[in-house]
């Protein structure tokens, strides 16, 4: 390169490779303690996956719960972890998560425009499991007034098409019920009238939501935190390379509109790019019954394509990737828009209430449907029949559908008919021909809905014990009885939609020590160089206890690099 085609340089303290929770948490960690910091996002605008996410974080022992009175000893969730994770439980890694994560809630609360609410009744997944919580270990980003952001509003991610409702989110607890509940109560008509309507002005006036919640909230009280503190934000801004001498990592070449530009880390690089969602050939190498790397609905926006990953390997880091799984799986419908587009659906809400089954094409069930998503789709991969491709069917009543909508054809008043006519909902007026529809063995399934059913009358369900666990009856109606999660599903029309093994991301990533630096390796601490969100291999070693154990640690270590760079030892 001649020195009239050399980049522009630039210098900073730190460089933060990627928008999304770990990102923009280093970001805002670093700055407040001084550092000058810029964060660079390849995509057009900021917040990555964290932005089309639920925005739940688990972080046991955290400052709100305690203020709610529910105060546990952190042996508990270790115990947890130490049982979920079996042989892949790090000492290290998971004493730097349960140590630091009160503490960084308790940082953002005091000092950022981080402002958090409780999950204080949402229970661990797995709530036989020695050390399982039955609440106050979650916490979620306080709805946020996007007027609050100011200009920075219109570079930040909008909440996921399919997700939301006419580009309105919609936040789990109190909000979500009182839409589930529009024709049963007149506080919730009330709410949902006021929410909507506040809604549509919005739009008039500014195109877009503006009551933020969920991942979006996280996304913008996280970056107008970091704008305050003076941290440079550069979209449409991918890194090239890292740039190293002797020493370790000194900086990145990022492209821009200007062309290429230097930019020289005096202090340390965090890659948070966002793992390799959408990295085809990675996908084809590390996920099951994935032979072309194509088999699979992502969730993350196509921006999480494994970059943070290339750029760690080429400074000498390496991927762990001895996980019980490589992804983080979530149960996915493909959606046809009217535009042509085909858009992801993820089924978190409906498998858990009552009147609901999954079944394989051999008409079975295989999984009690009212646990995690993550085993919901393990159990699809594990139990599909091996000679076609992996898929299941969630087969309900006309009054389910009704009652609590199916994937994201919406319950009452939203029609359904457009949902069958697009193909997108499978439709009869017999299981017998709802299973010819779907290409699911009719005998079997019969078989399948008639003892379902029989052990339904009475709430229960022998084969698989849904509604036994606190996550479960969460998940269900508590208005149902006497179990919130079972009802018999007899009475037609009924319908059924196609769900594939999809994610919200990656567990597979870089090898870090408990500071977030990435390793070697030889296991060594590369200089300059760290990871967090999943550019970092997951703390939990491929297996998911609790909802927000991606986003928790996410934040957490986010955190912990932006504190080890400034060199902060000391909590105050």
């Amino acid at each position: 390169m001649t020195a009239a085609s050399q980049p522009d340089v630039i210098d900073c303290d730190v460089l933060i490779v990627g928008s999304g929770a770990a990102g923009l948490s280093a970001a805002v960690t670093a700055a407040w303690h001084g550092q000058k910091v810029i964060v660079v996002e390849k995509d057009p605008v900021f917040g990555g996956a964290t932005a089309w996410s639920g925005g739940w974080a688990w972080v046991p022992c955290n400052p709100l719960a305690k203020r709610a009175g529910i105060v546990e000893d952190v042996e508990l969730p270790r115990t947890y972890l130490k049982h979920e994770l079996g042989e892949r439980y790090e000492p290290a890694m998971i004493d730097a998560f349960l140590e630091a994560g009160p503490q960084m809630v308790a940082f953002f609360e005091q000092h950022t425009r981080l402002q958090f609410a409780d999950g204080n009744a949402i229970a661990d997944i797995h709530g036989d499991t020695p050390g399982a919580g039955t609440g106050g270990r979650s916490v979620i980003a306080a709805p946020y007034n996007g007027r609050e952001a100011g200009k920075l509003l219109k570079r930040l991610r909008k909440t996921m098409r399919e997700t939301s409702f006419m580009g309105m989110p919609i936040m789990a607890g109190p909000d979500l019920a009182a839409f589930l509940n529009l024709t049963r109560s007149l506080p919730a008509a009330w709410h949902v009238t006021k929410r909507f309507t506040r809604h549509l002005l919005d739009l008039a006036l500014q195109g877009r939501a503006l009551h933020l919640v969920n991942g979006v909230a996280l996304v913008a009280r996280l970056a107008k935190s970091a704008e305050d503190l003076g941290v440079l934000l550069w979209e449409s801004a991918p890194v090239t390379q890292l740039t190293q001498d002797a020493t370790g990592v000194t900086g990145a070449v990022v492209k821009t509109a200007r062309g290429e530009i230097q930019i020289r880390a005096r202090k340390a690089v965090v890659l948070a790019a966002g793992g390799f969602a959408n990295d085809i050939e990675r996908r084809k190498a590390l996920f099951p019954r994935t032979p072309t790397g194509h088999e699979h609905l992502a969730l993350p926006p196509l921006g999480a394509s494994g970059d943070g990953l290339r750029l760690g390997e080429s400074a000498g880091g390496w991927v762990n990737s001895d996980m019980q799984s490589t992804v983080a799986w979530a149960p996915v419908s493909r959606v046809p828009h009217s535009d042509g587009s085909i858009g992801h659906f993820p089924h978190i809400i409906e498998r858990g209430k009552p009147g609901i089954i999954g079944v394989l094409s051999n008409g079975q069930r295989f999984v009690n449907e009212a646990n995690g998503y993550y085993d919901y789709v393990t159990a699809m991969v594990e139990k599909a029949p091996a000679d076609k491709p992996v898929a299941s069917w969630l087969i309900c009543s006309h009054a389910f559908q009704r009652r609590y909508g199916l994937g994201i054809s919406r319950p009452f008043p939203i029609p359904v008919t457009p949902f069958i006519k697009s193909g997108y909902l499978k439709s009869a007026d017999t299981i017998e021909g709802l299973a010819q529809a779907c290409g699911i063995d009719a005998v079997a399934l019969r078989m399948t809905v008639d003892d379902y059913n029989r052990h339904a009358q009475t709430g229960m369900d022998p084969q698989f014990g849904r509604g036994s666990t606190p996550y479960n009856r969460k998940q269900g109606d508590p208005l149902h009885q006497p179990n919130p999660c079972v009802a018999p599903i007899t009475k037609g029309p009924f319908y059924a939609v196609k769900v594939e093994p999809g994610c919200f991301g990656t567990f597979a990533g870089l090898k870090t020590n408990e500071h977030a630096q990435v390793l070697n390796t030889a296991g060594q601490a590369i200089k300059g160089l760290y990871a967090a969100g999943t550019d970092m291999a997951s703390i939990m070693g491929g297996y998911y206890p609790a909802g927000g154990i991606n986003l928790g640690p996410a934040l957490t270590f986010g955190y912990i690099a932006g504190r080890h760079i400034a060199g902060v030892t000391q909590y105050e």
